[in-house]
């Protein structure tokens, strides 16, 4: 039925001007910073245009199509991969090509400053006035979360289904929402705003892990997106029983690999913090902050020696059940479940 509207009604877009696009998707890649694929409605996008889209702008410094080459242009109804933005918009932003950087500085600028503006009218305190209108309406409970997320369009969908949630006796608040890890900065917005922290398929800084824990904010990781949906509504019904959760036994950098046949790869790591131990719960392999795989240990060395655990600023090897793509750089943490009673 698309073709054949398109057929009757002849749409067509004019090439020969300044590109025009929506941002269908944006993330933070380790190696190559904000990537955003672009779906160009009209003119033609070529390398080196100067842009803007959203609160963020920047000049294209690479275009990849959809198979991963690189390429020059695109044209309308293309969509292609760009690489050179300031930060990571936001999907669904209007992409605009401008002929100057000083204009496209100024408007992301613009921007910034208007929905920070916002943000704070948001987040202001509660004043008397409004502490007697609650009082009025009866007890109104608010629970506020911070969402980061491995990919814009999985922050969409989960603000979207969270904010559906809201009841007359619990309101329900994303008060920020971004990609990339947890870092510091959301811990101290969610300590000051008595928000809890969901991430999705990401996981927090190692300083920021420690933040929340002096400050008493509390993290939750998920990688499902009904399991978030089903927490957060048993907790606002009251029903949320002692859970489940994660205690990180230690962190170890993967610095080298070796493959040894009729076993896998064996990841040369130096424990960076806590213990590595066999007697764990599991483990996970982290790269960018991002999670990668989730499994168990198959074995723990030094040197040639099978131990049972390694301390932090000694080298060991280690070797995971049914995984053997790790590279250098990853991060292999090792974690236990306790089990302890919820609070949000």
């Amino acid at each position: 039925m698309v073709l054949i509207q398109a057929d009757v009604l002849e749409l067509k877009a004019n090439p020969d001007k300044m590109a025009r696009g929506t941002i269908i998707e944006a993330k933070l890649d380790k190696g190559r910073g904000p990537v955003a694929t672009v779906l160009v409605v009209s003119g033609t996008l070529k390398q080196g245009d100067i842009f803007v889209s959203g609160t963020q702008y920047g000049r294209v410094r690479a275009l990849n199509n959809d198979k991963g080459e690189r390429t020059e242009s695109a044209g309308p109804a293309v969509p292609v991969e760009v690489i050179g933005f300031s930060g990571v918009p936001a999907a669904g932003e209007r992409f605009v090509v401008l002929d100057e950087e000083r204009k496209a500085r100024a408007v992301a600028e613009f921007r910034m400053n208007k929905q920070r503006t916002a943000e704070m009218a948001a987040m202001k305190k509660v004043t008397l006035e409004d502490l007697h209108s609650q009082i009025q309406e009866g007890t109104v409970k608010e629970l506020n979360i911070v969402l980061k997320s491995d990919v814009q369009g999985s922050a969409g969908a989960i603000v979207d289904a969270l904010e559906k949630l809201s009841t007359p006796a619990v309101k329900l608040k994303v008060i920020h929402s971004s990609v990339g890890a947890i870092n510091e900065t959301d811990v101290m917005l969610a300590a000051a705003s008595n928000a809890i922290i969901i991430g999705f398929s990401i996981r927090p800084e190692p300083k920021a892990a420690d933040i929340a824990q002096r400050e008493g904010v509390d993290i939750r990781l998920y990688n499902i997106i009904y399991n978030i949906i089903d927490d957060i509504k048993a907790a606002m019904e009251g029903l949320l029983e002692p859970t489940l959760k994660e205690k990180v036994l230690g962190r170890a950098e993967v610095r080298q690999t070796f493959h040894v046949s009729k076993v896998g790869t064996i990841a040369g790591s130096y424990v960076l913090d806590g213990i590595m131990t066999r007697q764990n719960d599991g483990v996970r392999v982290l790269r960018d902050n991002v999670l990668i795989y989730e499994g168990k240990l198959s074995s723990l060395k030094r040197f040639k020696d099978d131990v049972r655990e390694v301390q932090a600023g000694y080298e060991c090897g280690i070797g995971i059940e049914n995984f053997n793509d790790i590279k250098v750089g990853d991060i292999i943490e090792a974690y236990t479940v306790e089990k302890i009673a919820a609070k949000l």
